[in-house]
């Protein structure tokens, strides 16, 4: 039944791929595969078809934390610039703030940069200082504190950089394998792999990227050198061992990963946050959580593939799906309220939402050129189900579709929505009247 829905859902959101988990008594219980690796392809999705993790790779650099915070290198609480060497968050004007592993850990930090575009195949990638500035190679700005920390929420991949670095400096060991040696193996993940770019010898195994438009991403997938924010190839399966370490680990079971004090920490409300899949609306550490703190998890979404995991510390029970596009958020949601159904999870929200996208007609009609306010000219061109825009003396933006009416930038904090029949450009509050010449 569940394997027929996600097909289905396959068809309807043009997704090539799906590949899930379902999690019962602290146990694997399902694995389930559907659809193609690329799109036109002959090659079916298997359950060891390796993903892209993106944002989930969070909360296992989490884990990697806080194994360090055990073994006493580490403290949740203390000023990371003491300990940080390769770098050190910077001085806002005059004032130097004070950010802990604890914001860090539940995007409470006040730090910039929300998430990563990744980088087409053959270009430079940049190091995790170099990130951290925000000098090239980087393709994002630089990481810095522009709100009071400790104050409010704010999603931010750059403070998961700021941990990774930490983590590096105060071991002298690569990222990928301090979570190599502190997490992947001790959970027994072996198809996991913080590995940027992906190593040739593993490109027939990995699951293609695509595009809302359900084409394959130029050069099959993006890299993503922020390593501990989005840079985890892994699978469903893997992931679930991660979700069912988690609940063995609040329940005090013997070789736990980390002793139950720490996996309380994991699961306690740090700081209100917005509502995700599953009812998610706090952050514990590295996961979002539940109004209750029982179901935990986290969602992930690089260019060309959306996944999540969700668990519960008290049942046992939890999914994790995992898809090659970035229309596959849709077939996530339907697919993890078709197993709360199907397994009977409690208070499970049963409504699933579909976003009302633009008509063909709509998308059709705003295509042409235009000035902003009159004065800077621009062009507007359909793409998928969103629009490709070319400022003047600007590289095109794509702009994704966020309902019938509303477009966001996937790079920038800028977006368009159509009123009165006529386009507006949005930024920071300020709307400005697009003209059509």
């Amino acid at each position: 039944m569940l394997e027929e829905e996600i097909k289905a859902d396959l068809e309807r959101f043009n997704v090539p791929g799906a590949s899930w988990v379902v999690i019962e008594d602290g146990a694997i219980h399902e694995t389930g595969a559907a659809g193609l690796v690329e799109a036109g392809g002959s090659q079916a999705v298997a359950p060891d078809t390796l993903f892209q993790a993106a944002s989930i790779s969070k909360p296992i650099a989490v884990l990697a934390m806080l194994r360090l915070v055990d073994r006493g290198l580490l403290d949740l609480d203390e000023d990371v610039n003491e300990k940080l060497t390769s770098w050190q968050v910077p001085p806002t004007g005059a004032w130097q703030p004070v950010v802990t592993l604890r914001q860090l850990a539940s995007h409470s930090a006040g730090l910039t940069v929300h998430g990563f575009p990744g980088y087409a195949e053959g270009t430079a990638l940049p190091t995790t200082v170099q990130i951290l500035d925000g000098v090239r190679p980087t393709n994002t700005f630089g990481v810095r504190v522009d709100l009071v920390p400790g104050t409010q929420f704010r999603y931010a991949g750059g403070g998961t950089i700021v941990m990774q670095q930490l983590l590096e400096d105060v071991t002298g060991t690569s990222f990928r394998e301090l979570a190599r040696e502190l997490v992947l193996e001790p959970l027994g993940m072996s198809d996991s792999d913080y590995a940027q770019p992906l190593p040739p010898e593993l490109h027939s195994r990995a699951a293609v990227a695509h595009d809302e438009r359900g084409l394959p991403i130029e050069g099959r997938w993006h890299a993503y050198p922020e390593l501990a924010a989005a840079g985890l190839w892994t699978t469903p399966t893997d992931l679930a061992k991660a979700a069912i370490g988690v609940q063995r680990m609040y329940a005090g079971a013997d070789n736990a990963l980390l002793p139950r004090e720490l996996a309380r920490e994991i699961l306690t409300h740090q700081i209100s946050a917005g509502q995700r899949i599953g009812g998610l609306g706090h952050l514990g550490l590295g996961f979002f959580l539940d109004d209750a703190g029982r179901r935990f998890g986290h969602s992930g979404g690089n260019a060309g593939f959306s996944c999540h995991l969700l668990a519960d510390r008290d049942t046992g029970q939890g999914a994790v799906v995992m898809t090659n596009s970035d229309n596959g958020g849709w077939v996530v949601q339907r697919a993890f309220a078709a197993v709360a159904a199907a397994y009977g999870w409690e208070e499970y929200p049963a409504e699933v939402t579909a976003r009302d996208l633009p008509t063909d007609e709509v998308l059709a009609e705003l295509v042409g050129t235009y000035r902003l306010a009159g004065r800077l000219p621009f062009a507007v061109e359909r793409w998928g189900s969103g629009l490709e825009v070319t400022f003047d003396r600007q590289p095109p933006q794509r702009f994704m579709p966020r309902s019938a009416t509303t477009f966001t930038a996937m790079e920038t904090e800028s977006g368009f929505e159509v009123r009165d029949g006529g386009l507006v450009f949005v930024q920071e509050g300020v709307v400005l009247d697009c003209v059509r010449e």
